[in-house]
């Protein structure tokens, strides 16, 4: 419940905050007072959150991470102003359905970099040109963000990817063929992998 529905609900009878809640984001659809819009997206590996600015995909959240912190990075590394309005949404929650049913190779939702900086960027960015199916290592992945020596602060930016799935950091491995590691869990990672046939 955001900020604006509490208010609502501490001021006016049950049935009046309803209707003002409903009233309310029916105009945020339309004229688009918030700078972030989030919704929910059933998948395989959990529920995700999903969160998106007017310049694209911001945030994607596995369960794990806490709907409360993700809101609360959000909210101080983009804007306060969110809401949850799942029509925003749309477009990449079906994009993401369309990949775990096997249906999507390719994401083609536009990326808000706002979360990433500097070498982060960088590494992510490289990451986000790994075909579906393919591996590269962290050595690669270093190299093509223009440092193949600081593979580990590779790792460390792709451990910190705000938005994994659509920037693949589950395609990025160790060079002697072990996994390495994934925010979401190994095991999300593999599941990932094996969905794209990555995985013998």
């Amino acid at each position: 419940m955001s900020e604006i529905e509490r208010a609502f609900r501490a001021a006016a009878p049950a049935e009046e905050v309803e209707e003002a809640v409903a009233n309310f984001l029916r105009r945020a659809e339309r004229e688009g007072p918030a700078e972030v819009a989030y919704a929910e997206a059933d998948s395989p590996l959990g529920m995700l959150l999903v969160a998106v600015t007017p310049r694209g995909l911001v945030r994607l959240a596995y369960p794990n991470e806490g709907q409360d912190e993700v809101l609360g990075e959000l909210a101080a590394g983009v804007s306060p102003r969110i809401l949850r309005l799942e029509g925003k949404t749309d477009d990449v929650r079906r994009e993401l359905g369309e990949y775990f049913e096997g249906r999507r190779r390719r994401f083609e939702v536009p990326v808000d970099w706002a979360l990433t900086r500097g070498f982060t960027r960088k590494v992510l960015r490289a990451t986000a040109r790994i075909p579906y199916g393919a591996l590269r290592t962290y050595r690669e992945v270093a190299s093509r963000a223009g440092n193949e020596r600081a593979y580990r602060a590779a790792g460390n930016a792709l451990g910190s990817n705000p938005i994994p799935i659509v920037v693949p950091c589950h395609r990025v491995v160790h060079t002697g063929g072990g996994l390495g590691g994934y925010t979401g869990g190994l095991e999300r990672k593999e599941f990932l992998l094996e969905l794209e046939g990555a995985l013998e």
